[in-house]
C-alpha cells in the first residue's frame, strides 16, 4: 500500500437547501459517528436518491444539523467521520484506491479540503474508518490483507496519511482503551483463532495480546471505557459454539463474567455505549445496548452491579447504534424523521438503590424503530423544530417490588492498581463488588489466563459445627493489569 498527499482546496455545491428525506428504517441508511466529547456527529443523509454527508452540532442549547453537499451524490461505500473542529473527513473509495478530505460549510457551499490517498494495489485489501479517537483532532484508518493488517493516520498528520503500524494476521473491530488516542484494541484473527491485542501507536505499532480466555475460544473486545476500565467481552469461552456477552475490569483481578442478564432468549444483544467518569466504580456504570429480537428493535440499559436489563422503546428515526452517555447517567438518542430532521431524545433508567428490581420485560408494542414513540425513561428530546419524535410519558414506570430481598455485598478490595503508559486516565478501579440478586441466576465466570486449584481445607474441630460443602475450586485468573499492556 502507498499513500499520497494532494495540497489543494476545492469548494462545491450549489446552495440549494436538499430535501430531507430519510429511508424507511430511519437510520439514514449508514452509520452515524460521534465525536468522543459528544460536540458533534455526522453522517451520510437523503437527498431524494442521492446521498450527502451531514454534520450535527450537540453541545449547543438545541441541535442542529448543517448538510454538505459536494459536487456530485456520494457513491456507495464512502465513509464519514466529524472531527472535534467541526469539519468532517470522508473516504471516498475509487479505483484502486481510497481518498481523504475535510468537508467544512462556506455560507451557502461546501469546501473541501483534499488530505490524499491510500492506494490498495492488493486485491484483498479492504479499508474503513475507525472509531473517532478521543482527541478528536486525528482519525485513523485500518486496511485488511491477506495477510496482515495495517493502521493508518488519514487525518491529523503532517504530511498526508501516513502509515502508523503493520500487524501480522487479520483485524477487525477497533477499541480505544486510553483517553489520549495512544492504544488501540484490535481484533486479530491468526490460525483460525481471534484474540484481541493492543497496538501502541507511539512506539512504532508495537503489538501486546490483551485479552484470551482460553487456547480455543474466540475472543473479542467489543467496547471499553478508559474511565473506569470497564470491558465489554464477546467470546465463546464460557459456552462453545455460542458467543456470548460478558464484562471485565482492566487491571482488576476478577475474571471475566458472563450474566444470563445479558443473554436473553430470542434477543441480540449490541452495545453502543457506555458512561464515562466512574473512575473508581466501573460495576456502576451504565451500558447501552440495541436489543434485536423478535417484536423487534428497542433500547436496553443495563449495569454489572444490578445485573437486569431495562428496556425502553427505542425513539422514532433512531440512527442505530448512535449514543452518547452524560456523566450524571442520561442517555441521548439522536434521531431524524420527516417532521423532526435533527432531535436527539434522552432515556434516564430508573436505578433500584437497594430493594426491589428494575422493569426488565421488552417495551409492550415495540415494532421497530418506527413504531418506538416513548415509554418509562424516556424524555422529551431537544429538537430543532417543533416536534419531537419520542413521546414524553407522564411518569416513569415504578420497578417491581419483589417480597424477598438481599442486601448487595460489600465491594472486596482489589489489587493495587497500576499504571498504563499514554494513558489519560491510569487510575485503576480500588473496589469491585458482586451483588447478590435472589431473582437472577449467578453470574457465570471464566478466568483469562492460567488456573490453580484453591487449597483443601483444615480438619474440623471436635464438636464444631460441620463445616458447608466445599465450595468448587476458584480459579486464580491471571489479572488483566499483569499483562503486557500493563508493561508498556
Amino acid at each position: 500500500m502507498t499513500a499520497c498527499a494532494i495540497e489543494s482546496g476545492t469548494t462545491g455545491g450549489d446552495g440549494t437547501a436538499p430535501d430531507r428525506r430519510t429511508p424507511a428504517d430511519g437510520a439514514g441508511g449508514a452509520p452515524c459517528a460521534i465525536t468522543a466529547d459528544g460536540a458533534y456527529a455526522a453522517r451520510l443523509a437523503l437527498d431524494g436518491e442521492s446521498w450527502f454527508p451531514e454534520r450535527w452540532t450537540l453541545d449547543g442549547p438545541e441541535p442542529y444539523a448543517v448538510p454538505l453537499p459536494g459536487n456530485q451524490p456520494e457513491e456507495p461505500g464512502t465513509e464519514v467521520q466529524p472531527m472535534s473542529d467541526g469539519r468532517v473527513l470522508i473516504r471516498r473509495p475509487t479505483a484502486g484506491r481510497h481518498v481523504f478530505s475535510l468537508l467544512y460549510p462556506t455560507g451557502p457551499d461546501t469546501g473541501e479540503l483534499l488530505i490524499g490517498a491510500v492506494e490498495c494495489p492488493d486485491g484483498g485489501a479492504g479499508l474503513r474508518l475507525l472509531p473517532p479517537a478521543p482527541c478528536g483532532e486525528k482519525a485513523y484508518a485500518l486496511a485488511v490483507g491477506r495477510r496482515s493488517s495495517t493502521v493508518w493516520l488519514v487525518a491529523g498528520g503532517a504530511f498526508g496519511p501516513e502509515h502508523v503500524a503493520e500487524i501480522p494476521g487479520r483485524c477487525s473491530g477497533g477499541v480505544w482503551l486510553d483517553r489520549a488516542g495512544r492504544l488501540l484494541a484490535l481484533d486479530r484473527e491468526v490460525g483460525g483463532r481471534t484474540k484481541t491485542v493492543v497496538v501502541d501507536l507511539e512506539r512504532g505499532g508495537e503489538v501486546s495480546p490483551l485479552l484470551q480466555i482460553a487456547a480455543e475460544s474466540d475472543d473479542r473486545l467489543v467496547m471499553a471505557d478508559p474511565d473506569s476500565g470497564l470491558l465489554l467481552i464477546r467470546s465463546d469461552a464460557p459456552s462453545p459454539g455460542e458467543r456470548r456477552l460478558g464484562w471485565g475490569v482492566l487491571g482488576s483481578t476478577l475474571p471475566v463474567r458472563f450474566p444470563e442478564s445479558l443473554r436473553p432468549p430470542d434477543c441480540e444483544l449490541t452495545p453502543f455505549a457506555i458512561q464515562p467518569g466512574q473512575v473508581l466504580t466501573p460495576e456502576s456504570c451504565a451500558v447501552a445496548v440495541r436489543v434485536d429480537g423478535p417484536m423487534g428493535r428497542w433500547i436496553g440499559v443495563w449495569r454489572p452491579d444490578r445485573r437486569q436489563v431495562q428496556h425502553f422503546p427505542a425513539p422514532a428515526g433512531w440512527l442505530a447504534d448512535a449514543g452518547l452517555w452524560s456523566r450524571d447517567g442520561v442517555l441521548q438518542l439522536p434521531y431524524t424523521t420527516g417532521e423532526m430532521p435533527c432531535g436527539v431524545a434522552r432515556v434516564t433508567a430508573p436505578w433500584e438503590e437497594r430493594h426491589g428490581t428494575a422493569p426488565t420485560t421488552p417495551p409492550t408494542g415495540t415494532t421497530g424503530v418506527e413504531g418506538a414513540t416513548g415509554g418509562p425513561g424516556v424524555t422529551e428530546g431537544t429538537r430543532a423544530t417543533g416536534a419531537t419524535g419520542a413521546t414524553e410519558s407522564a411518569e416513569a414506570t415504578e420497578p417491581a417490588e419483589t417480597t424477598e430481598t438481599t442486601e448487595t455485598t460489600e465491594p472486596t478490595e482489589s489489587a493495587a492498581p497500576t499504571e498504563t503508559a499514554g494513558s489519560a486516565a491510569s487510575t485503576e478501579p480500588a473496589k469491585a463488588t458482586e451483588p447478590t440478586e435472589p431473582t437472577e441466576p449467578a453470574e457465570l465466570t471464566v478466568p483469562v489466563g492460567p488456573v490453580e486449584a484453591a487449597e483443601p481445607a483444615g480438619p474440623t474441630e471436635p464438636g464444631a459445627a460441620a463445616p458447608a460443602p466445599p465450595a468448587p475450586s476458584v480459579p486464580r485468573p491471571v489479572p488483566l493489569r499483569e499483562a503486557p499492556l500493563g508493561r508498556l
